[in-house]
């Protein structure tokens, strides 16, 4: 007999009973490829261990050709079924996505439930969400992604149920009536239409509550920068480091999903924000890349990006180029970005930081864990953030004094004097509030 999924949010809720065990299947084409496939599949053991999950075997599998209706070709199917009896595992993960129908097919074949990348970062990400707007994000996602699958959770009910009418002889009125299955699927495609439906309306009323946040931010004038970057690169390690802002770290994929933003003040006494986003995967399913705009948007909403790389992965320069194809997908390819390297002290290939530099010029090398490298990070956002601002001299009267706190608060204060009524400040401010404060410009120059 074979083992059905009921359904995603099943596997999702309930694998914790017991430790499930996996067999990983990843396929290349040519020889050329296959260590990159081997570094796929120890990212997929990487997330399916994150998932609660044992992993029984990798199998990267060379293929000339994709087959349309298993994925694999017949005699590669054949060798991995018969490993997959031969290990007894409980599920078949494939790294690369498969189709509804190839889902099925290899269900039968396999006789065991199987999934693919984009289930398990599904399951991941439910795991972990902790605000309601990664919640409602999640929910939304798993159900498009359930929803060309209904027909596959239901094949275990009648198709037919057999004739109708008062008869059923051949000389009778007897017709086809629709089985018990596809009933339920009717209904199901209606419930997950509601659910959709609802789950759109409240992920509204929660965008609108963090658009009404970041108006107010915005209207702070105070500089935000946004640490992005693949996952487990370090972004919320490096966040803590900053600013005590005791963010849970872990070493895990996506230990952090939810968006934490903090102060921090830079050597010459400006303050930024820095926002701590979500991670970046190599085959981000398109679903979450939608479902997470709202939270992967503080990044094109920010003033500049910290892009931090993980330069101890044999794979950084793919994950690093991953990070800049979401961004483009997000249209925020031409936000100023800084290179971060972090984690230099684990890296043994210093010709892999050589690259990594060349292909990008504006970094700096650092270890978000020992604190090395901060000065050289520090001064690159002051030199950043000084092409965003204006060096202006202000004559502001006394009695609008709150101009003058304003200036001081998201300013960098050079000198400040006095000359009867009127305060004399020699500041950089950004660019928006020099714009703003026009009337009270006395000279505006290009360097502090």
């Amino acid at each position: 007999m074979v083992q059905k999924v009921k359904d995603n949010s099943d596997l999702i809720d309930n694998h914790e009973e017991q430790l499930k065990t996996t067999l990983l299947i990843a396929s290349y084409q040519g020889n050329t490829q296959k260590h990159d496939c081997e570094e796929h599949l120890s990212e997929l053991d990487l997330l399916v261990q994150t998932f609660g999950m044992s992993v029984a075997e990798k199998i990267p599998c060379p293929l000339r050709k994709y087959d349309a209706s298993t994925f694999l070709s017949k005699g590669k199917l054949e060798e991995a079924v018969k490993r997959a009896h031969e290990l007894n595992v409980d599920f078949v993960v494939f790294d690369d996505e498969i189709t509804p129908g190839q889902q099925r097919n290899l269900e039968v074949a396999f006789g065991r439930p199987v999934i693919d990348r984009t289930e398990v970062i599904l399951g991941v990400f439910g795991q972990r969400a902790q605000t309601k707007e990664a919640k409602l994000q999640i929910e939304l996602a798993l159900i498009k992604y359930e929803a060309p699958r209904l027909k596959r959770l239901w094949t275990h009910l009648s198709r037919q149920k057999g004739t109708g009418g008062a008869g059923g002889g051949s000389g009778g009125s007897g017709g086809y009536t629709k089985g018990e299955g596809e009933k339920q699927i009717e209904i199901d495609r209606r419930i997950l239409k509601r659910k959709i439906d609802l789950l759109q309306k409240e992920l509204e009323e929660v965008r609108a509550y963090r658009e009404t946040q970041r108006t107010a931010r915005e209207r702070s004038e105070i500089p935000v920068f946004a640490i992005i970057g693949y996952t487990n690169a370090g972004k919320s390690t490096l966040l803590n480091a900053l600013t005590d802002a005791n963010v849970f770290v872990e070493d895990k994929l996506f230990a952090t999903l939810d968006t934490t933003t903090r102060k921090f003040t830079l050597p010459h006494n400006q303050e930024i924000l820095l926002v701590d986003t979500v991670g970046f995967i190599r085959k981000l399913p398109h679903l979450l890349v939608a479902a997470f705009r709202s939270t992967l948007e503080e990044a094109f909403q920010s003033d500049i990006l910290l892009h931090l790389i993980d330069v101890s992965h044999p794979m950084a320069e793919e994950q690093a180029e991953t990070a800049h194809e979401v961004l483009k997908e997000l249209g925020a390819s031409k936000t100023p970005i800084i290179t971060v390297l972090n984690k230099i002290d684990k890296c043994d290939d210093p010709a892999r930081v050589n690259r990594l530099r060349m292909t990008y010029p504006k970094n700096v090398t650092i270890s978000a864990l020992n604190h090395t490298g901060f000065e050289d990070l520090t001064n690159m956002m002051m030199k950043e953030l000084s092409k965003l601002r204006k060096h202006v001299e202000l004559r502001i009267p006394q009695s609008e004094y709150a101009i003058v706190s304003e200036v001081m608060r998201v300013g960098n204060i050079v000198s400040q004097n006095y000359d009867e009524n009127d305060v004399l400040l020699n500041a950089s401010i950004p660019t928006t509030l020099a714009n703003k404060l026009a009337r009270y410009i006395v000279q505006e120059t290009t360097s502090i």
